[in-house]
This record gives structure tokens, sequence and C-alpha cells, in this order.
């Protein structure tokens, strides 16, 4: 019986070199989109710029460069500036706003989202002339979706928020916000071809030193509110937009409103519309507990103190001329020594003694509160009897 070696089959090493073959081919693809998604940024921005410059926002980017390889998309933009044209009631008047630096980051399996952030300082003035206000923050991002369409929804989020105005000797805080967030989406509007749009503000420990004297104490605010009567929401001036919405019969509804100050809370609810003149008009119903600490922050008894401007006094009683409170007040105490400073030291008291008759009582969060109008007419804004704010027209 003779012995038979077996000689062992020798084993193909071709599989051995398939999964890092595959490997490779997939990573050159993935490169090659992903180097060719890279080169259309500077394309899908110019033809995003073109659309934006229609609206009157003339967008610009002093050195732009990509990055981020392999899974984002990293767009940087140094010296970025934004020229507004025709944003105003004023269409001959533009402003320019510059910052830093801005990142915008999108993943490059979903493009769609894209995510941005905002490098410090800013700043804003008119076209040709030195800029008058400083913006700058600790943090600042937004997140988009539905690019390069129409967005679908928006976030933005400052953080340390500080508004300054300058071009004098020395900068003038305007407003300081510890945390704001404004967020905005698309939903169904009454009819197909009329969409609307939900806008959610949040502020958080924020203080504005020069719109009125009871936004200079800090407070927080929570604004829930719907935009109707739009027509389409393609990029296009504010004016033209405001002007669109008023032929509409469009209107923004405060679906819900909270602010608080210190031992003060308001909340309040009511549609707003725009009349022909792009003037406000409309009604909020307010509940506001505290209503006795606003009064004082009118500053009725200095008004009358300092002789009472007529354009100050307006804001407060329309109709009643400066001239004629002051002579009749000089002639109470001529009459009767001290009875005009009585008259002067009881006004808060009198006047809140009259926007507690208008209104009812009412409790809100546990507090005894009072609930009556906020009425706005051709821009002016009443509580109660007083005139306490003139908004300008919008377009």
């Amino acid at each position: 019986m003779s012995d038979k070696t077996s000689v062992p089959r020798r084993r193909s090493r071709f599989g051995l070199y398939i999964v890092p073959a595959l490997v490779l081919v997939a990573a050159v693809a993935w490169s090659g989109f992903w180097f060719y998604a890279a080169s259309q940024v500077g394309v899908q921005a110019d033809a995003w710029r073109a659309q934006e410059a229609k609206a009157g926002r003339v967008y610009d980017c002093g050195k732009r460069s990509v990055a981020g390889y392999p899974f984002r998309l990293e767009i940087r933009c140094a010296d970025p500036s934004v020229m507004l044209v025709s944003q105003t009631a004023s269409p001959q008047t533009s402003f320019v706003a510059r910052l830093a630096e801005i990142l915008v980051v999108a993943q490059i399996y979903d493009p769609r989202l894209v995510i941005a952030e905002f490098k410090g300082p800013a700043t804003l003035g008119e076209h040709g002339a030195s800029p008058s206000l400083s913006i700058d923050w600790s943090k600042g991002r937004s997140s988009v979706v539905g690019l390069p369409a129409v967005p679908q929804r928006a976030s933005l989020v400052f953080d340390d928020l500080a508004v300054d105005r300058i071009g004098g000797a020395t900068a003038v805080p305007l407003a300081r916000v510890g945390h704001v967030e404004l967020h905005g989406r698309q939903v169904e509007g009454p009819t197909p071809d009329s969409p609307a749009v939900e806008t959610v503000l949040q502020i958080s420990n924020g203080t504005l030193q020069d719109v009125h004297p009871l936004l200079t104490q800090p407070f927080n605010a929570d604004i829930h509110a719907r935009l109707n009567g739009l027509k389409d929401l393609s990029p296009k001036p504010w004016p033209d937009r405001f002007r669109e919405l008023q032929a509409a019969g469009g209107s923004v509804e405060i679906m819900q409103s909270r602010i608080e100050q210190g031992d003060v809370l308001s909340v309040a609810a009511g549609t707003l519309r725009l009349n022909a003149q792009g003037r406000i008009e409309g009604e909020l119903q307010m509940t506001v507990a505290g209503l006795e600490r606003i009064i004082p922050a009118l500053g009725i008894d200095k008004m009358l103190d300092d002789g009472v401007p007529q354009s100050t006094l307006d804001r407060v009683a329309p109709g009643v001329k400066s001239q004629d409170l002051s002579n009749l007040l000089g002639a109470l105490d001529r009459a009767i020594p001290g009875l005009g400073k009585v008259i002067k030291q009881n006004a808060n008291a009198g006047i809140t003694a009259g926007i507690n008759s208008l209104g009812t009582e009412a409790m809100l969060e546990g507090k005894k509160a009072r609930s009556f109008p906020l009425r706005f007419a051709d821009g002016a804004v009443f509580l109660g009897p007083l005139k306490v704010a003139q908004i300008p027209p919008l377009f």
C-alpha cells in the first residue's frame, strides 16, 4: 500500500482585497462628492445674494473659505456686510451693517439645515456716514431649515446682547439683554395661497434705555404671535411687505404675551392691523398686576414739576396745552398757597384711579390685578385715557 501525500489547496487571496478596495472606492467617491458640493457653495451663495438684493438687502463677504471635510460644509465669511436699501418708511435712506465673522455649517447629508454662528462686534449706520450703533454679544447663532428655497422655520439666539450709540466721546448704552430668542415657522393660512407665520420672542433680563421709562428696568418677556394675510414668502423690502399686508387686510394676532418686571406682571392678547397710512390700529386686552407701580414710571408728577413741555404733555394728555396747565397751577398757588403743589403730588394717584375706574378687577397668577384695553389708534398707544407712546408709520 503506497502512501499518498496530500498537498493543501492554495486559497485565493482575492477576497482579502475586496473590502479594502470597496472602502477605497467609497472614500474616493465620497471625496469627489464633498469637493463637488464645496465647489457649489459659491454658486448657491451668489444665487442667494442676487435674490436678496432684489429685496433691498445687499450682502458682501470680504473673504470666504470652505472646510469641514469629510462630513460637513463649513463656510467661513470674514468681514461680512449687508446694505439695507428701502427697508424703512423713508425709501431714500439706506443702512450698512458690518460684523467680524460668520461661520455657516451644514451637514453634507442634510444641506437643508443650516446653522450659523456670528462673531461680534457689529456696527450699523447710514450708508456713506460713520456707524451710529455698536452691537456686541458673547454668543450669537441661528438655524434655518428649508434653504435654498423659502425657509420652513428659523431661529435666532443671542446671549449678553449689548447695543450702544456711538459717534460721540463715549458710547451711550441703549439696550442690554441677558438672553434673547426669536423663532419663526410657516403654518397653514386661511387659504392655500395665503401662508401664515407663527413667531415666538423670548427676552430674559432685558432693558431699553431710549424707548420708554417703563423699559429702563430689567424685564422678562414671552410673546407668541401669528402673522396673517401674506401673499407669499418671497424676499422683498419690508415697506412693500407691510403695504401688501395692509391691502390684503392682514393682521398680527398676539396669541399670548407675558411680561414680568419686578413686582409688575402683565399678560395681553389681541389683534393689530395697519391702516392706509401705515400706522398701527387695534386693541390688546391686558391684565396687569402691580398697576400702581406703572403709573409713577410714566413720570406724571415730574412732568408737572418741570413745567410740562408740550411735546411731553401730548403723550399723556392729548389736547391739553402746556401753557394753560402751567398758568392754572400757578393761579392755584397764588390763590391758595401750596394747592398747586398738592395737585402735582397727587397727579399719579388721580390717574391711577382713572384707569382703575375703566378696568375690572381680576386675578393674575395669584395676584390682584386689573383688566383693561390697550388701544392703538393711528399709531398712538393709549393706556386707558393716557397716550403713552407714538409709533411711527411702517410704510
